[in-house]
């Protein structure tokens, strides 16, 4: 059985863009009722990559900007690096990586916003 079930985790990441919050790597292990490992960071990398590559399918926005770090509230390096990420040539920390990854951020916010809206 997987750490992560692709379609908890998921559900978990709509009901927070519904909400329009993100959700800290420790919150997520937290739900799945996991100690934070950090090895195990790489397991929920896979499922996030999943979860995109099923949203993008659907028409909808990627979901995986919403986990972020507790200390700065940025996604890992594995989020920036990824092929389904917009290109960015910054550096993954600061003010102006915060700006891009509220901007992204928004677009699920707003996308689950308006569909929750419409029942």
């Amino acid at each position: 059985m997987a750490l992560f079930p692709i379609d908890e985790l998921e559900a978990l990441l709509i009901l927070r863009a519904k909400a329009g919050k993100s959700i800290s790597y420790g919150e997520v292990f937290q739900w799945f009722d996991l100690p934070f490992q950090r090895f195990q960071v790489g397991q929920l990398c896979a499922a996030l990559d999943e979860v995109d590559r099923l949203q993008r399918g659907r028409g909808r926005p990627e979901l995986a900007v919403l986990v972020v770090r507790q200390s700065d509230g940025l996604p890992g390096q594995g989020w920036w690096l990824s092929k389904n990420q917009e290109t960015w040539q910054g550096l993954f920390v600061g003010q102006e990586a915060a700006a891009f990854v509220r901007q992204v951020q928004q677009r699920a916010f707003g996308w689950w916003a308006k569909a929750a809206a419409a029942g």
